[in-house]
């Protein structure tokens, strides 16, 4: 019986993959962990290895094609069985997604649990029997603990043209807000669940039709093929809407003249860093073909940063700028007394947990003070190698993060939780991070605060860390958290040093039992003493360190005592590369 390679899932917020090229054809032998071919997303480039031993029967997905996570992009048979008849020759597109789909009807049938497959293959699988109204979409179920969730409001109304992952509607649970992507393009022709109905996991929300019923096939990665692979156009738009000098010269048409190929990876990074696709077309590649892969983009982007920062630097003014004026209160314009504004779903929760925490542990807060001046030369000197070497920018905040991580190996009471009368000691480190969410659209209260939470933190690297923290707080700004990112923290960090604040007494974030926080770093003068125990005065950069813990188990010295810990860490920072 033949194997089914799948595109694999790459990350949380992976939904498609792009193949770079095989590694083998049809008809070759491969080994189980073999890699047979490269696939490119929007966060890497990775080989694929063969499941099984075997032969490879049939390559269903081609170069350059990109597929959705999930779906079948190659066949692989018995060791020593032969591939099909004229399965070596690249069929058209229309003969190919043919072949596909007949080749998808035949592998379907013999694994045991096709039966179950209508919720996730509902964009697959279009069901054209729901009187008409097309394919339908379901309440995504958002954690394991989770069973149900609350329309919040829909960002699409009947008869709305929608586009594959396009977010159509908010939802919220009890452990996060988001919005949910429409799984398929076509026309929003109805929707069952209203704003402010609670809907069971599974049941059906809306219905798409239109567009996915005409274009979605048993294989979406076939019609899902012409718009990525049209779409090194992508960034194009950027470079039209940039400033005046880009638009008086012509590059625009000799742009359109590079016929090369990038990968998801390589146009992220372009437009990260503002790269055009004139400028795309000049950077020499290293890859197969003269691909421009990862490492030549970053070391593109390094050298462009070293000529803009090559200009002498301006004497900067002692004294300091007054500060830029602020928008006046919308509330003041009305001209009433008072204004009442309703809170939203996350600002009740907010507010729920925070009394509750108040209420259940007895928070005293400790403070010391330390000298991080290691910690800021590290980082400024060595962020661009640390990128170069590990593929991820290197901030103040994983280096915090680890140095508490060390300390938090030795006093295992700060990572602890009470449950009644009992101390629930954790053995392992699952780190929470305090981010500010984006502003909410067209509402006047403040950006809310959510945890996410790096799990077995204490087994990363630096590198680790920071590629975590990264992807958590990009996930948190773009509304893409899920229940499990913010669940499961033993500690907590909160930063408010990132907004000038020198000091804060925060919340503990329940059930953990502690919470640090981090002030600005002041650079001052201050009075150190060398080896010979001379004093001397010397410029430095400072912070404050702060712990708000749970005096029912943590009593001042233990809380001192990790603080200082985490201070003597810190101090003491090097780094490496």
């Amino acid at each position: 019986m033949a194997t089914n390679v799948v595109m694999p899932k790459m990350g949380e917020s992976i939904t498609e993959g792009t193949i770079l090229r095989w590694l083998k054809k049809e008809g070759d032998a491969v080994q189980k962990d073999e890699p047979i071919l490269e696939i490119s997303t929007d966060k890497v480039d990775t080989e694929v290895p063969s499941p099984v031993d075997g032969t490879l029967l049939k390559i269903l997905a081609q170069e350059k094609q990109t597929v959705a996570v999930g779906e079948p992009i190659a066949s692989i048979g018995a060791v020593g069985e032969a591939a099909s008849a004229g399965s070596g020759a690249v069929p058209t597109p229309a003969a190919q997604k043919a072949e596909t789909q007949k080749t998808e009807a035949a592998k379907a049938a013999p694994p045991p649990n096709p039966a179950p497959a209508p919720p996730p293959t509902a964009q697959q699988q279009p069901s054209n029997g729901q009187a008409g109204q097309g394919q339908p979409v379901v309440m995504p179920k958002m954690g394991e603990s989770i069973a149900e969730g609350t329309v919040l409001r829909w960002l699409k109304k009947e008869g709305d043209r929608v586009e594959k992952d396009e977010p159509i509607l908010e939802i919220s649970t009890d452990k996060v807000d988001t919005e949910v992507p429409a799984p398929f393009a076509g026309t929003l022709s109805k929707i069952v669940a209203k704003e402010n109905e609670t809907v069971a996991v599974g049941a059906t929300i809306a219905y798409i039709s239109g567009g996915a019923a005409t274009s979605v096939s048993s294989v979406p990665s076939v019609p899902s093929v012409p718009a990525p692979q049209q779409a090194p156009s992508a960034p194009e738009p950027k470079t039209a809407a940039a400033p005046a000098p880009q638009q008086t010269q012509p590059p625009p048409a000799t742009a359109t003249k590079d016929d090369r190929f990038y990968s998801p990876l390589v146009k992220n990074i372009a437009k990260t860093e503002g790269v055009s696709l004139e400028e795309l077309s000049r950077i020499p590649g290293s890859g197969m073909d003269g691909r421009v892969n990862k490492n030549d983009m970053l070391k593109y982007v390094e050298s462009r940063k070293g000529q803009a920062g090559s200009s002498v630097p301006r004497v900067q003014s002692f004294q300091p700028a007054p500060p830029q004026p602020m928008a006046a209160s919308i509330f003041a314009a009305s001209g009433e007394a008072v204004t009442i504004i309703p809170m939203d779903n996350i600002r009740q929760k907010i507010g729920e947990h925070m009394v509750r925490s108040v209420h259940t542990s007895a928070h005293v807060t400790s403070v010391s003070e330390v000298d991080v001046t290691n910690i800021v030369n590290y980082q400024k000197k060595g962020k661009d190698a640390f990128q170069q070497q590990y593929g991820v920018k290197l901030t103040l905040t994983p280096i915090f993060i680890e140095c508490m991580i060390k300390a938090l190996r030795e006093f295992p009471f700060i990572n602890a939780s009470i449950d009644g009368t009992n101390i629930v000691v954790r053995n392992e480190i699952n780190f929470g991070i305090a981010v500010a969410m984006p502003q909410q659209e067209n509402s006047p209260l403040p950006p809310a605060l959510i945890v996410p939470v790096i799990k077995h933190a204490d087994k990363l690297s630096l590198a680790g860390l920071a590629s975590a923290v990264g992807d958590l707080a990009n996930k948190a700004r773009t509304k893409k958290l899920t229940p499990d990112d913010i669940s499961g923290g033993t500690f907590t960090l909160t930063n408010p040093g990132m907004f000038g604040n020198i000091l804060s007494t925060p919340i503990i974030n329940q059930p953990n039992l502690a919470i640090m926080t981090t002030g600005a770093i002041v650079k001052r003068a201050v009075v150190k003493t060398d080896n010979e125990g001379n004093d001397y005065i010397a410029i430095r950069s400072m912070m404050f360190l702060g712990l708000s813990h749970d005096h029912r188990l943590i009593d001042g010295l233990y809380a001192v005592q990790f603080t200082e810990r985490v201070k003597q860490y810190m101090e003491a920072f090097r780094g490496e590369l």
